[in-house]
């Protein structure tokens, strides 16, 4: 039960750490009204879909192409001009990085060590 507990507050100290992270990332959509200036928005998510389905169902198969299918959408997320990046404080950031960081280790081993 104790093992269940810290690991559950691994994953909301985790959840913490992605919020302070990322809400200053603004995700954006254009309209355009030819198909063609879509294709690298269009490609971001057929890549991020693509990726996430190969990393979570067929990982012994096929995640190093996984991998490789999330870096292009994301590359092509910024390509596309769809990701707007609010400018933050260290701060935030800070906290953000150590709720992250504290948060995958409790999730991942149990215990944070300083």
């Amino acid at each position: 039960m104790t093992r269940l507990l810290i690991k559950l507050i691994g994953f909301i100290v985790l959840l913490i750490g992605v919020y302070f992270l990322g809400k200053n990332i603004i995700f954006a959509t254009h309209i355009y009204p030819y198909y063609w200036r879509n294709l690298s928005a269009m490609g971001s998510v057929l890549a991020i879909m693509s990726g996430a389905i190969c990393l979570i169902f067929f990982r012994r198969e096929t995640g190093n192409f996984g991998a490789i299918l999330l870096g292009i959408g994301i590359v092509l997320v910024f390509l596309s001009g769809g990701v707007i990046l609010r400018p933050t404080s260290l701060w935030n950031f800070f906290i953000g990085f150590v709720a992250l960081a504290g948060g995958y280790k409790l999730l991942n081993e149990g215990r944070v060590r300083f």
